[in-house]
């Protein structure tokens, strides 16, 4: 009986897995109740858990208690994962915003150079409905996400894609307070905004050495605006 249980957790577990990298179940979606996938699978609900936690292990979701699993990655992430507490440990989510400064940087550079026309209107919608809503942080988080999404997008490269959504969505809780903190100085939310129109102006003007640069500049302000003590970087000596 043990070995069969197992195999219908792995057979489970394979099933959902296979069903978030195509799409079924899209990154920031929450998975069905787990009586409903205990249904549709025909297992029991101690089978569910257990593929659940598996996939929750390869960093494909997040659980929380009382609020179910979310989608976070479209491909696990065994190798690399940030753990559910990075955004209140500085130290960690210091590094981990010196390492987007590198990641980030780069996509830029690179969407700047293979970035199609389709990817830059996606770059440019998401700009007009962060700037719609540059006061009312929880809607702009999505935004500003997606903007960074659509740069890592616009890179053709599916890695760059995978790890900086993956990146972005668990630093959702490190994005919200920053836009948050900017509402309440005067002036700073419309300067943030400015920043994100700089990395896609240097995009869109094919300028990869600018576009790393504003990417880079934007993210040392973020970590600046929460009052992170960036490890040293080679974006420390950006002019």
């Amino acid at each position: 009986m043990l070995t069969k249980h197992l195999t219908l957790t792995e057979q489970v577990a394979r099933q959902l897995a296979s069903e978030i990298a195509d799409g079924v179940h899209p990154v920031g979606a929450k998975l069905p109740a787990g009586r409903l996938l205990a249904e549709q699978y025909g297992v029991s609900a101690a089978v569910i858990r257990e593929a659940t936690e598996r996939l929750r292990a390869q960093g494909l979701i997040q659980s929380r208690q009382g609020s179910g699993s979310t989608v976070v990655s479209r491909t696990g992430a065994q190798g690399f994962q940030v753990s559910s507490g990075i955004a209140v440990n500085r130290e960690k989510l210091a590094s981990v915003y010196e390492l987007r400064m590198e990641l980030e940087g780069g996509a830029a550079a690179l969407a700047a150079v293979r970035g199609s026309a389709s990817d830059l209107l996606a770059m440019e919608e998401a700009l007009a409905r962060l700037q719609a809503n540059l006061e009312h942080p929880e809607q702009g988080v999505e935004h500003d996400i997606a903007f960074h999404v659509a740069i890592a997008a616009a890179t053709h490269n599916s890695y760059y894609q995978d790890l900086l959504q993956y990146l972005n969505l668990q630093l959702r809780l490190a994005v919200s307070t920053a836009r948050s903190n900017s509402r309440l100085q005067d002036g700073l939310t419309l300067a943030v905004h400015q920043e994100h129109v700089a990395v896609f102006e240097a995009i869109r003007a094919r300028d990869p050495d600018r576009a790393r640069q504003a990417a880079i500049g934007h993210l040392r302000q973020a970590a600046s605006r929460l009052q992170l003590d960036l490890p040293f970087s080679a974006a420390n000596h950006l002019s």
